[in-house]
């Protein structure tokens, strides 16, 4: 095992519908760990940057489009195995093939409209975060007094 940090997003979507709390919570529970959080709306030019790698599909402009269209909450989480942990917690990409107990199993039913982003691999959670968070917005390594209880070592 490995600590990582990973980037989850609220989307516009999950944020509208009031489900931050539940969102953040699922993520406590697992054993995660915040380290970053902020209420944002995303320029156009940081969602370009974000949805980088598929700027030549037809679907860019409209995850675009999407991520500008009302505040998003953006958090780095850490832990050991964050990303893994992060994207079970998450479920699939597409809500009809997510298992219940999931952010998207439970709260989402079609894939444009499915609350929340989580970063897919170590590269893509530093980039990630990196565009999203100055070096002075994420905690430091930082301990809590539960942490020897959630993993044998840390």
């Amino acid at each position: 095992m490995a600590l990582e940090r990973t980037f989850v997003a609220v989307k516009p979507d999950g944020v509208q519908r009031g489900l931050i709390g539940d969102v953040i919570s699922r993520f406590e529970k697992r054993g995660l760990k915040l380290a970053g959080m902020k209420l944002m709306v995303v320029s156009k030019e940081k969602a370009e940057e974000h949805y980088g790698e598929h700027k030549d599909k037809p679907f860019f402009k409209g995850l675009v489009d999407f991520i500008t269209s009302g505040p998003i909450v953006a958090m780095v989480w850490e832990g050991n195995d964050a990303i893994t942990l992060a994207r079970n917690v998450i479920g699939a990409t597409n809500p009809a093939n997510a298992d219940q107990g999931t952010i998207r199993g439970d709260l989402a039913v079609e894939i444009g409209r499915n609350v929340v982003h989580g970063s897919d691999g170590p590269e893509s959670a530093a980039r990630e975060i990196s565009i999203f968070f100055s070096d002075d917005e994420v905690c430091k390594q930082w301990a809590r007094s539960i942490d020897s209880w959630v993993c044998e070592k840390v």
